[in-house]
């Protein structure tokens, strides 16, 4: 049985990778998606053009994992493409969002980052030659970020540990691919904040773009999925500027 696994595939980028996976894999038998909402993935269900298959449950929790790897020891599928999407950023200042009550910074570590690694290893052993691995980043992992710290430098991470796996796997077949967008409009900012900065109003993404470009991206085996001129220009000015005179720009001491 062919399958793909998708992550935060209850909105957002996630839903969007399950609704166009079934234009891009003619052959999956069925898309395994997992995020805390299930009415939204029994909603996202009606709209697949692929049978969908649900785990409903927080990956920062044993349970969903543990759900999740009975299935696949007892179906052993094929997974074609696992696209690690879940993941939410939050803006302040590190220590203005050490103050809320709730966990925004170390719930980012884990979720972002160690949730991500987490599945990853899990469905590793269920690929071969041809399959794919989708990590999403951010352009917030070029450089750091400030007012967005932990969630820029979790982005890093997921870019840093997808350029490496990616090598690692190669002798396999396994194409690994981060895609590092920029803003794109979706509930992402219902978390994070509004977006105030005017020129990344300006470079506001559609989902469905970012999506397809990161689909054609993987299919060429490529490791970086950039979408647009803007994010393109960030990429490679963030290579050829030091990373001082950066930081200045974005963020004066108030």
């Amino acid at each position: 049985m062919k399958i793909a696994v998708v992550t935060g595939a209850s909105s957002g980028m996630g839903r969007e990778f399950v609704l166009q996976l079934g234009y891009f894999y003619k052959n999956l038998d069925e898309i395994w998606v997992i995020a805390r909402r299930r009415e939204r993935l029994v909603e996202l269900a009606e709209k697949s053009r692929v049978p969908l298959k649900i785990f409903d449950g927080d990956l920062q929790k044993k349970k969903v994992y543990k759900k999740l790897c009975e299935a696949l020891k007892e179906e052993q599928p094929d997974i074609r493409m696992l696209v690690n999407s879940a993941g939410f950023g939050k803006s302040g200042a590190v220590t203005e969002l050490a103050k809320e009550e709730f966990r925004a910074q170390p719930d980012m570590v884990d979720l972002n980052c160690r949730a991500l690694t987490r599945m990853t290893l899990l469905c590793l052993p269920y690929m071969k030659k041809g399959s794919r691995i989708v990590n999403l980043a951010s352009a917030a992992a070029f450089c750091p970020q400030p007012l967005f710290a932990v969630y820029a430098a979790t982005k890093s991470y997921v870019l840093s540990f997808s350029r490496a796996l990616g090598a690692e796997l190669a002798y396999r077949g396994i194409r690994v691919t981060a895609v590092c967008p920029g803003p794109v409009d979706t509930e992402f900012f219902d978390v994070s904040g509004k977006l105030e900065n005017p020129l990344k109003k300006l470079t506001m993404a559609q989902a469905p773009k970012v999506v397809h470009r990161a689909l054609k991206d993987s299919r060429a085996g490529k490791a970086v999925s950039i979408y647009g001129v803007p994010m393109k220009a960030a990429y490679l000015g963030a290579k050829l500027v030091p990373h001082g005179p950066i930081i200045r720009s974005l963020y004066r001491e108030r």
